[in-house]
């Protein structure tokens, strides 16, 4: 079977990582397709939602460090350019996405993993889902865009005790900090997700896809920024189809219809 599955219906693209053996720890050549069905899924008018998730009791624990030893002979600038291309390129992808990106938390989610899922713009969770920062366990400094993230979730101090420490969270802890969105008994997990999914791939794709840009670069910008691009955006948006048919849709009091265009 194949180690990332991927199939598109009703314009929701779902991708699974699919190593259970390993909890789907993620090789290189993984993380490298999943990269590159982030950025099709972008270009690609037919699909409107993008779904991650996992097969078997774990999400992602994270990359697959088997064959990582044998530090010796790595020269210097060797880790942080491996970094740059893999785990932060993965990262920056889910955020760069154009389209809504719900990650469904079937299980574990560690290291990489756990940032993999925090990364996406919504988080459903099952019951039985772990969230686990493992840096330090390892004794490593978190990587895969965890010390960007965390603190923008959650503040400073709660990320530095996740991290410090490395305890295993919860779904529900984890939905309590607001990592979550929603926690989902286990067997409801796939309806529910799809259920977001397709209400997403109905929504005003580039209305969205505006959105989330604006709320990924607030958390870095100053007021006046914000609001100039907000402007910007609005203007930009006005000149698609689903924003002039939700307009329309509102005078004749009907319901809106929008194509993703």
């Amino acid at each position: 079977m194949p180690a990332v599955l991927h199939a598109t219906a009703g314009q929701v693209l779902s991708i699974t990582l699919n190593r259970p053996e390993t909890l789907n720890a993620l090789t290189p050549d993984q993380r490298d397709e999943v990269v590159q069905l982030l950025s099709k899924a972008s270009e690609t008018a037919g699909v409107r939602a993008v779904v991650i998730t996992g097969t078997g009791r774990g999400f992602c624990a994270g990359a697959d460090l088997r064959g990582a030893a044998g530090t010796d002979e790595r020269g210097v600038g060797d880790v942080a350019r491996t970094l740059r291309t893999g785990a932060q390129r993965l990262i920056a992808a889910v955020l760069d996405c154009e389209k809504p990106v719900i990650a469904a938390v079937n299980g574990t989610a560690a290291g990489l993993g756990a940032h993999l899922a925090l990364a996406c713009d919504l988080v459903l969770a099952a019951e039985s889902a772990r969230f686990i920062e493992v840096f330090v366990r390892r004794g490593l400094v978190p990587d895969g865009g965890g010390a960007y993230l965390l603190p923008r979730l959650i503040g400073p101090q709660r990320a530095k005790e996740l991290m410090f420490f490395g305890d295993a969270l919860t779904a529900t802890e984890a939905e309590h900090l607001g990592l979550v969105n929603r926690v989902i008994p286990d067997g409801d997990l796939a309806r529910t997700t799809r259920s977001w999914a397709e209400r997403l791939a109905t929504a005003p794709t580039r209305a969205l896809a505006l959105t989330k840009q604006l709320v990924n670069a607030s958390l870095d910008t100053d007021r006046a920024t914000a609001f100039a691009a907000e402007a910007a955006a609005q203007e930009i948006n006005m000149t698609t189809a689903d924003a002039q048919e939700g307009v329309r849709s509102f005078v004749e009091r009907r319901k809106a219809t929008y194509k993703g265009h």
